[in-house]
């Protein structure tokens, strides 16, 4: 086991650990606990944060075990995972330039000040793409128990440090799944979506990865082709896994914001507001705004 610490007084801006990983973006990690996404307004705590990495990203599987405490990062992990959390965390982001470039508006101002440290995460692309299919009409914590079922009953075991840890399915793992065995891991409608989207992928068809570098909305539309993908789902996986920082999924809290805050944003269909509300959370970084906003309404913090 290898084990280490990231001063944060060296990174730019503040973060934090807790509402980056529980503020509905990230279904890849677990708390040690077994009280991810317990509290709505999760911000500021220090409990133990656990995940497995993909072999596509290093070459092997990696577990990381990390936490935040003393303006420290710790970590443990199956190999030195300074680089590795920098990336997955963001914390090459100059969130203080970042909110500097937001629009000074009411409801942005308080959600920033709320959550202070929050970062947009990198997850993988097929993992983060998976949770979201399965998103639709769900509260966080039960997307997150789905993805959590997938790895225990699909995934590939890694033993460390005297436990047994779970690994997101392969694309290939997915596909080998029937519907039933998903329906069974409380998927329902959405265990189709997810298998044969596993299999575009398995089969080489076509990869979440394909789209970077794409301008804005030929990524999304190239997305789409995934089943159970529309314009939220993909600008989801833009933002949360391909560094597509001006995207904003246009969920049912940003929704609320639009009708009650930027009712001028409101344009009849998804690309014209998706485009109206991008420019009005400042463009380049709308998507840091919107998950931002996202999770204040959604933690209830006045």
């Amino acid at each position: 086991m290898e084990t280490g610490s990231l001063d944060l007084d060296e990174v730019a801006g503040d973060f934090d650990l807790q509402a980056t990983l529980e503020s509905g973006q990230s279904y890849a990690w677990q708390r040690a606990d077994g009280r991810m996404y317990d509290q709505p307004s999760a911000v500021g705590g220090s409990a133990w944060y656990e995940t497995v990495l993909p072999a596509t990203v290093t070459g092997e599987r990696e577990v990381i075990r990390t936490r935040q405490t003393d303006g420290r990062l710790d970590w443990e992990a199956t190999t030195d995972a300074t680089a590795l959390l920098t990336h997955r965390l963001r914390l090459d982001d100059d969130l203080d330039a970042i909110r500097e470039a937001t629009p000074a508006e009411p409801l942005i101002e308080r959600a920033f000040d709320a959550y202070e440290g929050l970062r947009v995460v990198r997850d993988p692309p097929f993992v983060s793409l998976v949770s979201f299919i399965c998103s639709a009409q769900m509260r966080v914590s039960r997307i997150h128990g789905m993805q959590r079922t997938l790895a225990r009953e699909f995934g590939s075991t890694i033993e460390f440090d005297g436990e047994t840890y779970h690994a997101f399915p392969t694309p290939t793992q997915l596909a080998d799944a029937s519907e039933e065995e998903l329906r069974e891991c409380s998927l329902g409608y959405r265990a189709p979506y997810v298998e044969r989207t596993a299999e575009l992928v398995a089969n080489g068809d076509a990869h979440p990865e394909s789209a970077r570098g794409m301008a804005f909305e030929e990524a999304r539309e190239y997305l789409k082709q995934f089943v159970g993908v529309g314009d939220k789902v993909a600008d989801c996986v833009l933002l949360f896994a391909l560094d597509y920082l001006e995207a904003v999924p246009l969920d049912t809290w940003i929704q609320e914001a639009i009708s009650e805050h930027y009712p001028d944003c409101d344009r009849g269909s998804y690309a014209e507001t998706s485009r109206a509300i991008r420019e009005r959370f400042g463009d380049d970084y709308a998507g840091y705004v919107q998950t931002y906003v996202f999770h204040y309404l959604r933690g209830g913090i006045e």
